[in-house]
């Protein structure tokens, strides 16, 4: 089964302007996904529609088999996990513990289960010490852990993420991928939008490129190297393949994506040589 399938999606707001435009979209189950594009491309518009914050004006989606509407939304919500880019609009309870139980309180779980769940929860993003801190009292890369536990405590089959790795330094931005590499080998399909292509080209294996409410291109992570679509998308190439483009003898079959590519690339140049 996929995890999500699009067809024909458009979404109209109030005084009919277009934020989405005929978008048909494939995610396999157990995909990392990444979603690219320009500022005001669609990006929060298309995932607020797969987590059923917001229903298709044309067009239709199916969440693990289950068609989108006003009626099954609710459903799909607990399917599909989404976290936020300003934790602030997500975090709001008195204290840690607090916020991460709202979800499965609302769900009616026992006391012993929601128990369970947060400890696991806050345990996975490394937030456990912290479970009686108000949230306010937290930095804003402790604040996107706490609302990752919050998602992660509705046990999500599907979790997506609105730019995960926004104002987070460099160890939280490790953290972050550290965290999302792990819920996938459970299963669990990501998808997120970033404008970070360095980090979609050594994470994702699945590339989703919009611009202006459209479906630029879908395909694997050698979509990052292909100069003109990019170019389309107001993105940069990977910084790896920029610096490879530089000496061009260096790939003379393609440009490497990744350091793991650009790595494999100079082993075999060298060895080469010897």
């Amino acid at each position: 089964m996929n995890a999500i399938e699009v067809n024909g999606l458009t979404y109209r707001y109030d005084n009919g302007m277009e934020a989405i435009k005929d978008i048909s979209l494939t995610i396999p189950a157990g995909a990392k996904v990444a979603l690219l594009g320009p500022n005001g491309a669609g990006k929060s518009t298309l995932l607020h529609h797969l987590n059923g914050l917001k229903v298709p004006n044309e067009g239709s989606i199916h969440v693990m088999g289950e068609l989108l509407t006003k009626k099954t939304a609710p459903a799909i919500r607990h399917r599909v996990g989404l976290v936020f880019q300003d934790p602030d609009d997500q975090v709001f309870s008195g204290t840690v513990w607090e916020d991460v139980a709202f979800g499965p309180r609302n769900l009616k779980m026992s006391e012993e289960e929601i128990e369970d769940i947060c400890t696991a929860a806050l345990g996975n993003v490394g937030m456990l010490e912290h479970k009686d801190t108000p949230p306010y009292h937290l930095s804003f890369g402790q604040k996107k852990r706490v609302a990752i536990a919050g998602v992660l405590a509705m046990k999500p089959d599907i979790i997506i993420l609105d730019e995960p790795m926004a104002f987070l330094d460099p160890v939280g931005q490790d953290d972050i991928a550290g965290l999302l590499q792990g819920w996938n080998y459970m299963g669990r399909t990501i998808l997120l939008s970033t404008h970070d292509v360095n980090f979609a080209a050594s994470w994702a294996d699945m590339v989703v490129l919009l611009k202006d409410g459209k479906l630029l291109a879908t395909r694997g992570i050698e979509l990052l190297v292909k100069e003109d679509i990019i170019r389309e998308a107001n993105l940069h190439l990977p910084i790896i393949a920029r610096l490879f483009r530089m000496i061009p003898e260096l790939a003379p079959n393609g440009l490497p994506k990744n350091e793991q590519e650009a790595a494999r690339l100079l082993f075999d140049l060298l060895q080469e040589r010897k």
